[in-house]
């Protein structure tokens, strides 16, 4: 067997007290007013990357809780509420054999229940019931999904990784090349596939998509975010996928979003077998002051639970070992990385650093006036749409095809303007 026995996820987490830090306390009061102001978006575009992989059904929910949302305490009621909706939809539909409508429902409220999850940075009653309806919906997602879906566990340090293992609509055997999908740190592995026409499945890859170290329901699990974890766990990912005999060993990447650019990076560095690395909206700060100093408190809170820290002093300490330094040395694959030009969560400055440390092929696509998000700007809009430019990317380089290392930048006209490195 390539996973240990499932590890009991409702009820049994590691017990974790909330973090509080300074700016958070201080700054409760502005938060809940930009929110009022500007809507539950008003750090990271979420509910819009938490609605592209449900499709339109689930257009009309997301734009109910946006207007639901008024303060952040409004954010996980607002979201269990369309989930329990969701969910009620999905038992009748299955009741009357409606696989199609059961399984649409129960994706949409396994997402739901996982964003209702986003606010809690502890592990109490609340936060692994959620976890618990979030994978009782998913799983029963994927008993009627258009292809194979299930649950994996990647064996690590006596627990396991939670992912969720996704093969090709029409496989049928055969050993295909695949794609590791590491969220960030807003994001989860139930909303890094979508239900119809994902990026990697429409072009014959197989995804794991995987929580690692501190991610979401890793974080429930008790298995906290550090540089070491990550090393161990990109071998122990690898070794998971190496195992798996629809898989080629020979063609395996690795994606990151956000966070995961960092997280993805880690684990490329530490594992050769790793064909290829691809990171959008990059999170490349060594040390990571900007993003938990000077943007949103929540950020700093919601990373102190994920690393198992409730001092902040201590966590100060920690965060200065949050680096590629050291690590992005050893790559030698093909790597591309896709980034906003105005990123206000990482410099660009230190993206640019870490791509000329890299000492094999690589790619920096950089877009014109483009914030931490890589979209909703003339660039994303009449340039390389970044989400198809990165698995077509991903994809040749699976392939065994060559490519140039350039700096693109992207103008918001469109045009892309190639340097070589």
């Amino acid at each position: 067997m390539n996973t240990p026995s499932k590890p009991s996820v409702a009820g049994h987490g590691a017990p974790h007290c909330a973090p509080v830090t300074r700016r958070w306390v201080e700054q409760r009061w502005l938060i809940d007013n930009v929110i009022r102001s500007v809507g539950i978006d008003w750090d990271q575009p979420r509910s819009i990357s938490y609605n592209a992989p449900c499709g339109a059904e689930a257009n009309a929910d997301f734009a109910g809780i946006r207007e639901r949302v008024k303060k952040y305490a409004d954010i996980s009621p607002a979201f269990e509420t369309a989930a329990r909706r969701r969910e009620a939809k999905a038992r009748a539909a299955e009741e009357a054999q409606e696989w199609v409508s059961a399984r649409q429902n129960y994706f949409i409220a396994a997402v739901h229940y996982a964003a209702a999850q986003w606010t809690f940075d502890e592990n109490n009653e609340k936060n692994l019931s959620l976890n618990q309806r979030k994978r009782e919906c998913y799983s029963n997602y994927a008993k009627f999904a258009d292809r194979k879906v299930e649950a994996a566990w990647i064996p690590f340090q006596g627990k396991a990784l939670p992912g969720w293992f996704h093969l090709p609509p029409g496989y049928s055997g055969g050993r295909i090349p695949a794609m590791v999908s590491i969220p960030g740190m807003d994001g989860f592995k139930e909303a890094s596939v979508a239900i119809y026409g994902d990026r990697w499945l429409s072009r014959g890859i197989a995804v794991l998509s995987i929580e690692g170290p501190g991610q979401y329901e890793s974080a429930v699990l008790g298995i906290p975010v550090s540089m070491s974890n990550w090393v161990e766990a990109g071998r122990a990912i690898m070794d998971w996928m190496a195992a798996r005999p629809e898989i080629d060993a020979q063609r395996v990447g690795v994606a990151g979003q956000s966070f995961g650019s960092l997280f993805a990076t880690i684990a490329c560095a530490s594992e050769p077998r790793y064909r290829a690395c691809a990171v959008t909206a990059t999170c490349l700060e060594p040390g990571c002051h900007t993003i938990f100093e000077e943007a949103s408190p929540t950020f700093k809170q919601r990373f102190m639970y994920m690393s198992g820290y409730t001092d902040e002093a201590a966590f100060d300490e920690f965060r200065k070992t949050l680096t590629w330094e050291g690590h992005a040395e050893n790559i030698r694959v093909p790597y591309l990385c896709v980034a906003g030009e105005a990123d206000e969560l990482s410099p660009l400055a230190h993206t640019e650093r870490l791509v000329t440390t890299l000492q094999g092929p690589k790619r920096l696509v950089v877009y014109q006036d483009c914030r931490h998000s890589v979209g909703n700007v003339p660039a994303t809009n009449l340039g390389p749409t970044p989400a198809v430019m990165v698995a077509d990317w991903m994809n040749a380089r699976l392939a065994g095809k060559a490519f140039a290392s350039e700096r693109w930048f992207v103008e918001a006209g469109g045009r892309v303007v190639k340097t070589p490195y």
